[in-house]
């Protein structure tokens, strides 16, 4: 009994010794394409955060984040845990057909929100259109557990939009994705839309902005990847669904963009593209539309019309405004996450005929990202 726990001990020790060598000597990584995200530096060491604790939380932070084989250990923990409980990892339900989000985090005040798009509009020269857009979560929550399932996303959007007194155009989202529910229309790794859901609220909402919607046989669709994985796989690394496509929708013999300006966060201008190819080596292949997140885009094309419209949007916006390329001759493209100051500090709205705001009902649970457009 003494040789076995002698024995027991050495290999315990020598399991804590190998992992800690190879933890602090391996190779250290700035960012974890798997999450997506800047993986913790190594803390500089002062007396003053000695003393408060604040160097303990953060070396706590880099060693979890720089334990070797991490990944790894990330994907076994999700499998023991989906095939132990109800499959939540991270606030995630993880199924074999799709990952969805468990976060309660839809619009908290529709009141408040309602006010900031009602005080655009009273101040506004042109016609507003509002879409809120649902998460996946929105639209497959059904299939969640009971006693996880809250206020749904659907009476949120209702209860902003009856909220909402100004002569705003809101348009239902909800009901036509959720209609076309089994069609390829949201990611099944990934809390948005795919271009195709994109295109089936592009034609209510053209219609709304005076147009007649392009058809879907005009269009020639790429497909660019067969291995995405957004940001719910992020945050569990299940890979029990299958990876997502991202598609191109080619409009053809259309009108052509001659230019795309973006002013990036640091007020500087620099040639933007629609479609940055690039990223889709990188672990943010979603931002292939569109490219880095900036405040404004301003995009010119050879549409023969006057017409310039204003789109306020959040990231399913992104592979939303390609539809809307053929029916204008500008499209300004605001994203309030990334603006330093208001709406107007960027833009003048009054230069635009008319402005869209298209925003998923997690974006308006951040009340101080919507008050930028005041």
């Amino acid at each position: 009994m003494k040789l076995t726990s002698r024995i027991t001990a050495v290999l315990t020790l020598a399991f804590i010794a190998v992992f800690s060598a190879l933890t602090f000597f391996g190779e250290k990584r700035d960012i974890s394409a798997e999450e997506n995200r800047v993986l913790a530096e190594a803390p500089e060491i002062s007396m003053n955060e000695l003393y408060d604790g604040s160097t303990g939380d953060k070396l706590d932070r880099y060693v979890t984040d720089h334990f070797a084989g991490r990944s790894k250990w990330l994907v076994g923990n999700t499998v023991i845990r989906t095939e132990l409980s109800e499959s939540i990892v991270n606030g995630v339900y993880v199924s074999d057909e799709r990952l969805i989000s468990t976060d309660k985090c839809g619009i908290s005040d529709t009141t408040a929100i309602a006010e900031i798009f009602d005080g655009f509009a009273r101040n506004y020269d042109g016609m507003v259109y509002l879409a809120v857009i649902p998460t996946s979560a929105g639209v497959y929550g059904d299939v969640l557990p009971s006693h996880i399932v809250g206020r749904t996303e659907s009476q949120q959007i209702n209860e902003l939009y009856d909220a909402i007194d100004s002569d705003i155009r809101k348009i239902d989202a909800y009901n036509i994705l959720k209609m076309l529910k089994d069609n390829y229309i949201y990611y099944r790794n990934d809390t948005k839309w795919t271009s195709y859901g994109a295109y089936c609220v592009y034609k209510t909402v053209i219609q709304k902005l005076g147009f007649q919607p392009n058809s879907y046989d005009k269009y020639s669709i790429e497909h660019v990847t067969d291995s995405f994985r957004g940001d719910l796989y992020n945050r569990t690394l299940s890979r029990r669904p299958k990876a997502d496509i991202i598609d191109i929708y080619e409009y053809h013999n259309g009108v052509e963009v001659t230019s795309c300006i973006v002013t990036r966060r640091d007020g500087i201008n620099a040639e933007g593209q629609i479609f940055d190819r690039e990223r889709l080596e990188t672990g943010d292949m979603y931002s292939m539309y569109l490219g880095d997140s900036v405040p404004v885009m301003r995009i010119s094309t050879s549409a023969s019309t006057d017409k310039k419209l204003l789109v306020v949007k959040d990231s399913f916006g992104d592979c939303f405004i390609p539809f809307l390329l053929q029916h204008y001759s500008e499209i300004t493209v605001v994203d309030p996450s990334v603006m330093n100051g208001k709406l107007s500090d960027y833009v003048n709205a009054d230069d635009y005929g008319q402005t869209l705001f298209l925003f998923g009902t997690d974006t308006l649970s951040d009340r101080e990202i919507i008050a930028k457009i005041a």
